[in-house]
């Protein structure tokens, strides 16, 4: 079963707008949680990201990654 990757992403952030880029260039298909548009989604963010409201987080799985290439 393949997992769905998930990016959480706020309008303004230069690093999700690097990440989004990133995975297109690459023709990755994910779904996409914009913050602005899901503010209830902050919490889970939150608990992925050890309690901080950073953006981008991508989820897959079990694997986390925040920030874009270990910024953000």
């Amino acid at each position: 079963m393949k997992n769905t990757l998930v990016v959480y992403t706020h309008p303004g952030c230069s690093y999700s707008v690097a990440l989004k880029e990133e995975l297109g260039q690459a023709g990755t298909q994910y779904e996409e949680i914009d913050l602005a548009l899901n503010p209830e989604e902050w919490a889970t963010v939150e608990s992925l990201s050890g309690g901080e409201r950073i953006t981008p987080v991508m989820v897959e799985g079990d694997f986390v990654s925040v920030g874009f290439n270990g910024v953000g």
